[in-house]
């Protein structure tokens, strides 16, 4: 059993995660709801639904909304196809038999399980759902976690999405918080609907004409400009004033969230809505929806996460609730992986294990010597070839972030067969470790130092953007002020506003980008995304990027290369010339690549697609070239290109001066 935690005692009460509480936990079951209760709140589950549908605290009977229906308040949902269908069906996961698995004074944990038997053919999703709750002695909230298991020769299926949401209060819950600066009142629901509220390019995007909150007016909401990456999206909540609560999302492990360090999700937003995603297609589009075939088995555990209550008896100043929420963060990851979650599916730190070594990075026309990997990004994924894991959604990954000499801990990891990769911001490409690695209980595994070698034949003639997978340090507009979204107005994430992508034909309304090495500034000059150029008839044109360099000779009967590194892609193609604008078939061509939906999202990166193009000598020429970059796809607004980093190298025989 885990000691009892308690914070830096401060204004909070009470402080923090835990209390030294005289009474323990009681649970008390009846036909239609299950409660389980300390001394510091009480949770209240339909039975055998195992719905949230009250959390009584601080002296408010109900911090969900009462106004819902009970099984519209805090619920594990899941969107799934059958085989051949698209579209997913949304599913709220309601039990159909509950269990206590553990109670004591110090601890509550129980079951609600629903499972899968052929009568239901394609009425339900394939599954066996066990939904866990755990109450602690002492502590000011509560834990859930869910086993999803399919078992051999069950009908296939998809997975779209799988998630936990908590629907509050919204006469008490008017103020988001999710960073030190992306905290904000945010408006009513019903300030989304006519005539309130005005719908924009997208159903999720509202312009805010009449809001209750005068404040607000004129300003754009959309859920998606709160999503963040997995690794900066460990707490995020609300709070109310009157009384002075937080009620706050805690998820101390990445290690059961899809995609990697950088997928992004969604995270609070207007209702008021406060999830724990744990998968979904979001800035990724299908290659991050698994697909179950031929029967396989499968089983993961999703979470635990942690809902934490606060609450101040300082109603002026809501950071205090934030700043706490913070603090107990950290003692959640401090304690992981949790001992008092009881299912057998969820290791403990004794059955994990753990690897180290230091990463290296060669590049000879950079340094005659190795270079330290310097805050690489290194994690443990389900085997695959380079860069796999980014697009990987059926297991557990791993992953921290390289000192600055390259050296790396991976620790608590779920014994199983992995492979070890990495990707190190300022080269581009992926490295893989050859050997495939199997993780056993308490395992300690030194892999000493690793070598990886990024893509290069020659050096650099000359080079576009920073390679780190995201376009942020290219040109950014400012939004059209009738469609701002005050809290990223001088923001380092500015790139959230909505409807930045139609500044492009604004700035450029006849003709498109030219970027010319030596002159231009890739920070000014460089358009954060290649989109269409919508025209006054509301129809949009393809556009076409050009690159002017200059030569002062050509290597004869040799091979330049051409990489270009694209930090997202949504229904696109990249056509590449050179010199030759109007030359029928390109130099290279893409195809259609990437469902990332990245720039309708205000996201700033999807998936990353790296392009090495093999430049012959005789399509360039001594003095000005020219690349032209066109993406011809021009049914959307959205559909373009986000480029990440883009490079020319001359022929290998050349040497670095």
């Amino acid at each position: 059993m885990a000691k009892l935690r308690s914070l830096v005692p401060c204004c909070l009460c009470p402080p923090g995660g835990a209390v030294d509480a005289m009474d323990g936990v009681k649970v008390k079951v009846s036909s239609r709801y299950v409660v389980i209760k300390n001394d510091i709140f009480e949770l209240t589950l339909s039975n055998p639904d195992g719905i949230v549908t009250g959390v009584r605290y601080n002296g408010v009977d109900n911090l969900m909304e009462i106004l819902n229906r009970e099984d519209n308040r805090g619920y594990w949902d899941i969107v799934w196809n059958p085989p051949g269908q698209r579209t997913g069906i949304f599913d709220v996961i309601k039990g159909t038999e509950f269990r206590i698995i553990h109670h004591d004074d110090n601890h509550a944990e129980v079951s609600i399980t629903r499972s899968w038997d052929p009568s239901l053919g394609g009425k339900a999703v394939p599954l066996i759902i066990d939904k866990r709750f755990i109450v602690l002695r002492g502590s000011s909230g509560f834990y859930t976690y869910g086993i999803y298991e399919h078992m051999e020769g069950w009908p296939d299926f998809g997975l779209g999405e799988t998630r936990v949401a908590f629907k509050l209060r919204k006469d008490k819950f008017h103020c988001m918080a999710m960073a030190d600066n992306r905290q904000r009142v945010m408006p009513m629901p019903e300030d989304r609907m006519p005539p309130r509220g005005q719908q924009l390019a997208y159903p999720e995007a509202v312009l805010l004409v009449d809001p209750i909150n005068p404040q607000l007016r004129g300003e754009v909401d959309d859920k998606y400009q709160y999503s963040c990456e997995n690794q900066y999206n460990s707490v995020h909540g609300w709070i109310s004033s009157d009384p002075s609560i937080g009620f706050w999302q805690i998820t101390p492990s990445d290690e059961f969230r899809t995609g990697g360090p950088l997928k992004q999700n969604l995270t609070s937003h207007v209702g008021p809505t406060m999830l724990a995603i744990f998968l979904s297609s979001h800035y990724a589009g299908e290659d991050l929806s698994p697909k179950f075939t031929n029967g396989e088995y499968w089983k993961k555990v999703h979470g635990p996460v942690f809902m934490y209550l606060n609450s101040s008896q300082d109603r002026s100043d809501p950071s205090l609730l934030w700043e706490d929420a913070k603090v107990q963060m950290v003692m959640e990851k401090s304690i992981w992986p949790y001992d008092f979650a009881l299912s057998e599916d969820f290791q403990k730190t004794e059955q994990r294990g753990c690897i180290s070594g230091r990463l290296l990075v060669r590049d000879r026309y950079i340094k005659d010597e190795d270079l330290y990997a310097t805050s690489a990004y290194v994690g443990l994924a389900l085997p695959g070839e380079a860069g796999s894991w980014q697009r990987e959604c059926k297991g557990y990954q791993f992953w921290c972030r390289a000192d600055a000499d390259g050296s790396f801990y991976i620790k608590n990891i779920v014994a199983g067969n992995y492979n070890l990769y990495a990707w190190v911001p300022g080269f581009i490409g992926d490295y893989r470790f050859d050997a495939a690695l199997t993780i056993s209980s308490g395992d300690d595994i030194y892999l000493g130092d690793l070598v990886y070698e990024p893509p290069r034949d020659g050096p650099t003639l000359w080079e576009i953007g920073i390679p780190d997978r995201s376009a942020a340090e290219f040109y950014v507009p400012d939004p059209n002020p009738n469609y701002v979204n005050r809290l990223f107005i001088n923001h380092p994430d500015r790139f959230r506003q909505y409807g930045i992508w139609e500044r492009y034909a604004e700035l450029y309304p006849d003709s498109d980008l030219v970027y010319t090495i030596g002159e231009s500034n890739y920070s000014t000059d460089w358009f954060y995304a290649q989109v269409n150029r919508r025209t006054d008839q509301n129809t949009y044109l393809p556009t076409t990027w050009q690159i002017r360099f200059n030569l002062d000779s050509v290597e004869p009967n040799s091979t330049y290369k051409f990489r270009v590194a694209v930090a997202s892609s949504t229904l696109a193609t990249l056509e590449v010339r050179f010199n030759e604008q109007d030359r029928p078939v390109p130099h290279f061509n893409s195809r259609m690549f990437g469902r990332d939906n990245t720039i309708a999202r205000h996201g700033i990166h999807g998936l990353y697609w790296l392009f090495n193009i093999d430049v012959s000598s005789a399509w360039l020429v001594r003095g000005v070239n020219t690349i032209y970059l066109k993406q011809p796809k021009n049914q959307s607004p959205f559909q373009g290109i986000m480029y990440d980093y883009l490079r020319l190298e001359g022929p290998g025989c050349q040497l670095l001066t």
